[in-house]
């Protein structure tokens, strides 16, 4: 039986966040006032007092999502029977915490990377009217397809972006394209396809610009051999090489995330228990309706 740790993304956030454990841990605290420096503003003060409109800018929810799950992670005792992972992953931004948790980053290095990340997205977003949508109850296959005839019919940009369980994905691009789009899904059978509020088309190639901001603070930064295998978004299977996880991580702002494919692959390869750390239970959630026979908890 292997034990798989799961690290949540944007959408996981709420007021409030990791005040319980700053007010309480005195390793909290550090680390929170640890990210309070490298990010060169008070994030504590915005997660513990901020409204949802203040923590839905993406340069604060990358990285308040992330420091909520990194702390979270942290404060298990690796003597329990929680104890230490024999593989991670995690969605989207989460995938920067996986690998911390599994020793490929440093948390400072991590942080700084996140808060890049964050930045370089919300300037893409700015750049061309963008947004994403889900799609509940349609094939894959379908939804690809539709994705490319709008793309070919109309030359927006239209894309799958998050495969996030079986029955529900998430597309991605312009907003002109993803209005058609989801009248297509519609009437080829969808139970709903329903427009998101974020703030752009992230996974898509409108990410194109960030990608190449990321790029560069990536291959600045000291990546360490991991203590185990990370199962990366756009590849969905393990992996150990640093050069791999770093190109993988450079291509998952403009790639899908593949989350079913990703836990298909972990259960393949002897996962049968799913501990997700951070705030909220949606991996929970999707980890079961992609396989019930799982073992699922968390810690927040």
């Amino acid at each position: 039986m292997k034990h798989a740790f799961i690290f949540p993304g944007q959408g996981s956030q709420f007021p409030g966040m990791g005040k319980e454990h700053y007010d309480n841990s005195a390793f909290a605290k550090k680390l929170f006032e640890q990210a309070n420096e490298v990010l060169g503003f008070r994030i504590s003060d915005i997660m513990f007092n901020g409204t949802e409109a203040d923590l839905k800018q993406t340069n604060v929810t990358q990285p308040a999502v992330f420091l909520h799950s990194i702390i979270a992670y942290k404060s298990i005792d690796p003597s329990t029977s929680s104890g230490s992972p024999d593989m991670v992953a995690g969605h989207s931004l989460g995938e920067f915490t996986a690998l911390v948790a599994n020793g490929t980053l440093s948390f400072d290095d991590a942080i700084q990377l996140v808060s890049i990340r964050a930045q370089a997205m919300q300037k893409a977003c700015d750049v061309v009217p963008s947004t994403m949508a889900a799609v509940l109850n349609l094939a894959d296959d379908k939804v690809e397809a539709i994705c490319a005839e709008v793309q070919t019919e109309t030359g927006e940009v239209v894309v799958a972006a998050n495969y996030n369980c079986p029955g529900q994905l998430v597309i991605s691009g312009t907003v002109k394209g993803i209005e058609i789009a989801c009248e297509r899904m519609k009437a080829a059978g969808a139970k709903r396809a329903l427009v998101l509020p974020v703030g752009g088309a992230f996974h898509s190639p409108l990410m194109l610009p960030a990608k190449k901001e990321l790029a560069s603070a990536i291959e600045a930064t000291k990546f360490h051999t991991p203590t185990c295998a990370v199962y990366q978004n756009v590849v969905a299977k393990a992996v150990m090489d640093k050069d791999e996880i770093k190109q993988n991580l450079i291509d998952q702002l403009t790639g899908a995330v593949r989350w079913t494919q990703s836990v298909q692959s972990m259960i393949a390869d002897g996962a049968s228990r799913f501990t997700e750390a951070g705030p909220g239970k949606v991996l929970q959630g999707l980890v079961l309706k992609i396989n019930k026979e799982m073992t699922v908890d968390g810690v927040n």
